[in-house]
């Protein structure tokens, strides 16, 4: 073979060579952008997901605390009529139970600043039943009083609004969607609705007219 075939041989091998090594650099760079992409929509989804539970929890919580509240101000109602204490006894034991539960998942989602105002209500919440259950039973402690608990309770339902404030202003980030997803909104129905019957039975209260809730 002369060095005219030769320097042709070259020139085609190291042409394919060439092909080949820029398909597979263009295959190489079009799989690491195809993984950022998938990283980028799992991201998304995974914020997406965390709203949507996030939301899901406010909801809950917000009725929950509603319900513990109501069951508080039916405690307080039944001792100054000298009813039967007993259905007020478990409607409130239900509801601190429900709030409880309801609030240790909260303290696994809610950002801090939203959490201290929680943490806010559940102590206040905490106070009124200790003092209405002293009440109830017996052994109250100085300070103790029909008229103590009912200014606690006024003030719980103006700690409630500033909890809702600080909720709905949490839910406004942008990635937040507008409501729970099917599957959260189902599950968030099934346990609100099972112990309904604290509200329901609540319902006669002043809460809403007296306490003027939003």
């Amino acid at each position: 073979m002369d060095v005219n075939g030769t320097g042709a041989l070259v020139v085609a091998v190291v042409g394919v060579i060439g092909t080949l090594a820029s398909a597979l650099l263009t295959q190489r760079a079009a799989e690491r952008s195809r993984i950022r992409e998938q990283e980028r929509i799992e991201q998304a989804r995974a914020r997406a997901v965390e709203a949507v539970e996030r939301r899901a929890c406010c909801v809950a919580l917000n009725a929950a605390s509603r319900q513990y509240l109501a069951a508080l101000t039916d405690q307080l109602h039944a001792l100054a009529r000298a009813d039967d204490p007993r259905a007020a006894r478990e409607r409130l034991t239900e509801a601190r139970d429900l709030h409880r539960d309801v609030y240790a998942e909260a303290q696994l989602l809610l950002p801090d600043p939203v959490l201290a105002l929680a943490g806010e209500v559940t102590h206040s919440l905490g106070t009124v039943y200790g003092r209405l259950r002293r009440l109830d039973d017996g052994v109250p402690r100085p300070g103790d009083s029909p008229d103590a608990a009912r200014g606690e309770v006024d003030a719980l339902w103006d700690q409630l609004r500033e909890l809702r404030r600080g909720m709905r202003a949490d839910l406004a980030a942008p990635d937040a969607p507008a409501g729970p997803g099917p599957v959260a909104a189902g599950a968030l129905r099934a346990r609100i609705e099972a112990p309904a019957r604290i509200g329901d039975r609540a319902s006669a209260c002043p809460s809403r007219r007296h306490h003027g809730v939003g």
